[in-house]
């Protein structure tokens, strides 16, 4: 079941570290914090002159506005694209690690200009906050139980005396839900959602219903970043630039609100949206942990895809995740890979397959493997024999998901018929290896990962709704 080329070409689909929320001490969780843009990282690189001029075309447009950087450009990856990805990197931990500091203090809360977010925290650690505000410890269950039954301000939690509520806006304190900017549906129940965040940044979350014998399931696909830095050649997330990451309560927030839209728990989430996950990966690993405290999901039921960030995927098996990993794969071999990814250059299929089988031998977790079939590039037979012969090598003969893939915009590559995708899953059938092919929905809904935010980031928001 399939929606979409994600970041990487991944799509969304229904296919334990602990987490710092445990304790029970408030963590006071601000907005992002002012980590350096991906843009001003670059611009430090440059010649004054060329710094001056790209800063002013920065300083022109909206917030909301992400264009791929200057510097960036197509073709074989380049030390301005490792850049961005090490800068991914360093904010992902600065993001955790702001997120994760600890307080109590009611004078550091109204302290805080950025504010309190509500969600993410235990009711423990909200009950310190209103105790730090003179109030009983149990308004921090009302408090964690009116964020995950819908409240989208501080005002809107029920049962909370006025003078409290008073006292948590003062204290610039926020629920942390974010706002729905837009909405589409396809006539097979698909959804996908536009939302903007605290500075006005727009991300995806997209809902897949599907009825399993007589159960009704849900799928989320989730964004983890504001774009992407991977600059793969057949995706729409890549071809909007870069801008952050996100914290692991704006990844649990897009759950909620597709959950709200379809008005169902989410069965399942796939780590397949706009961005690369392992750019991100502390508070991708933290938003699972809450998924599975606070929303009551399975962690088998989630999903975390990558297209390989060298040293990452070794670091995931370190969480020791009951999450399945699916590595976004593409190419049956190193030179048509580099053309399709370019960050293949930088971590060479045999390394990342290496990684693969060390993943699968650390966990005992299968690893799952995401192939986006393009007309004329990457589906022929012969394409799948070496894919067999990959796998096989490699031990790793667990499950591909065979992805159409899905039009987007500026792109040289065609979606390719139903024979020759039949032709290539019978190649591998044959050997045994088990396969699928998504089937792709809601094309209407501007189904490429990233295209429907780009459409819209075009314009930008010149009034972004104030989040509270």
């Amino acid at each position: 079941m399939n929606l979409s080329v994600g970041r990487a070409g991944a799509r969304c689909s229904s296919s334990n570290s602990n987490s710092s929320s445990s304790s029970s001490r408030l963590l006071p969780r601000p907005a992002p914090p002012p980590v350096p843009s991906a843009r001003s990282i670059l611009l430090k690189r440059r010649s004054p002159t060329a710094a001056t001029a790209a800063a002013a075309v920065e300083a022109a447009v909206d917030p909301t506005f992400v264009p791929r950087d200057p510097a960036v450009r197509d073709g074989p990856w380049n030390a301005v694209d490792a850049g961005l990805v090490q800068t991914a990197q360093q904010q992902a931990s600065a993001l955790h690690g702001s997120s994760s500091s600890s307080s109590s203090s009611s004078s550091s809360v109204a302290a805080s200009s950025a504010g309190v977010v509500l969600l993410g925290q235990t009711a423990e650690q909200l009950g310190e906050l209103a105790k730090s505000m003179g109030q009983p410890a149990y308004r921090g269950k009302q408090l964690a139980d009116g964020i995950l039954k819908g409240a989208k301000r501080v005002a809107d939690i029920k049962g909370l005396p006025a003078s409290f509520i008073t006292q948590l806006q003062e204290a610039g304190v926020k629920t942390g839900r974010s706002a729905v900017h837009h909405t589409v549906r396809a006539p097979d129940g698909t959804s996908k959602l536009l939302l903007q965040l605290g500075e006005g940044r727009l991300i995806e979350a997209v809902g897949i219903p599907a009825q399993d014998s007589s159960k009704e399931r849900l799928t989320v696909c989730v964004s983890s970043q504001v774009g992407c830095p991977m600059r793969c050649t057949f995706c729409a997330t890549g071809k909007g630039g870069f801008a952050r990451n996100l914290t692991a309560h704006e990844i649990v927030d897009q759950v909620l609100a597709v959950s709200e839209l379809h008005g169902t728990r989410a069965s399942n989430v796939v780590f397949m949206g706009m961005g690369e996950p392992l750019l991100n990966l502390p508070n991708v690993v933290a938003a699972a942990a809450l998924m599975q405290q606070q929303l009551g999901m399975s962690g088998r039921a989630i999903t975390i895809s990558t297209v390989g960030v060298p040293n990452a995927i070794n670091r995931l098996a370190q969480h020791k995740l009951t999450a399945t990993l699916a590595v976004s794969l593409h190419a049956p071999n190193q030179e048509l890979r580099k053309q399709l990814v370019p960050s293949a250059a930088a971590y060479p299929l045999e390394a990342l397959m290496q990684d693969c089988a060390a993943y699968f031998k650390a966990t005992g977790r299968r690893v799952t493997f995401e192939y986006t079939l393009m007309s004329g590039t990457n589906d022929a037979p012969e394409h799948a024999r070496d894919l067999l012969a990959l796998l096989r090598h490699y031990k790793l003969m667990s499950h591909v998901n065979l992805i159409p893939w899905n039009p987007v915009g500026e792109s040289e590559f065609e979606r390719p018929s139903r024979a020759r995708v039949d032709a290539f899953k019978a190649v591998l059938e044959r050997a045994g290896l088990p396969v699928s092919v998504r089937t792709t929905r809601g094309l209407e809904a501007a189904a490429a990962c990233g295209q429907l935010r780009n459409m819209h980031q075009k314009q930008g928001l010149s009034n972004p709704q104030q989040l509270t």
